[in-house]
């Protein structure tokens, strides 16, 4: 199971995140509904989502099953993402799915960590939804979002967004290794050596799909030594994944 500590917090950020949504609704707070976006995303894949991945291999049935229940905390996360970028611009959804480009909703600065953790968890709740094709038929719609936020602000969040970027650029159906690159390796320069997760995102978006495994072991790596240098919740999180990887990297490779 997960670390005593890390999994201490992560059972207070749920019981929090439960008590604010039974206590006030965050359709007039743009900031609380980025917290509890933020806060949901960010549960569902250091803790459930990854610990699905960690037993695949021996209880396949409660894989599936916390599976679920991340593709639900993702589904929630985007749901109150969604209906603060709604309350606060009136029709985005709508200029969101229009096919013109010069109809797109763009978004303000102060828009930008909203919209990334709205684009972040629909894109978790898809990757989880294989066998809904009405779900999953919404993955351009999410990548849509991730680029307008993009286009306002590509250094949010110190290289997540760009790893971001890249993450999706990877998975979308017809992406461009080449560009996802380009991606990852922004967030690497935005991280400044400080966030574990620009190199385990590349790690697993770009190194592992090429087949390179010596870059996959160098980039884990790399998350390793950040988490050690600048610890923090979200590089313990990549910390923690990268290690599993590297113990199973014969396997993957």
């Amino acid at each position: 199971m997960f670390p005593n500590r890390s999994r201490m917090v992560g059972l207070c950020m749920a019981v929090l995140l439960g008590w604010l949504l039974g206590g006030c609704s965050t359709l007039g707070s743009p900031a609380l509904a980025e917290s509890v976006a933020s806060g949901y995303t960010r549960y569902a894949y250091a803790f459930v989502s990854f610990e699905a991945d960690r037993l695949d291999a021996t209880d396949a049935r409660t894989a599936q099953s916390l599976r679920q229940r991340a593709a639900r905390l993702y589904a929630s996360a985007w749901q109150h993402a969604r209906a603060a970028l709604e309350a606060d611009q009136p029709g985005f959804m709508a200029a969101l799915s229009q096919p013109d480009p010069a109809r797109w909703p763009s978004l303000r600065p102060d828009q930008v960590g909203l919209a990334y953790w709205g684009a972040a968890a629909w894109a978790g709740q898809i990757s989880l939804s294989k066998d809904d094709p009405e779900v999953v038929a919404d993955l351009p719609l999410s990548i849509r979002l991730a680029e307008r936020a993009y286009a306002t602000a590509p250094e949010y969040g110190d290289g997540a967004l760009a790893s971001l970027m890249g993450t999706l650029e990877a998975a979308r159906p017809g992406g461009s290794p080449t560009r996802a690159l380009v991606f990852f390796d922004q967030a690497l320069q935005l991280g400044k050596g400080r966030e574990a997760g620009a190199p385990l995102a590349k790690a697993e978006g770009w190194a592992q799909p090429a087949g390179d495994k010596a870059a996959f072991a160098a980039l884990l790596d790399e998350v390793l030594a950040i988490s050690t240098r600048h610890p923090s919740l979200a590089n313990d999180a990549a910390r923690r994944r990268a290690q599993w990887l590297l113990d199973q990297i014969d396997d993957l490779f």
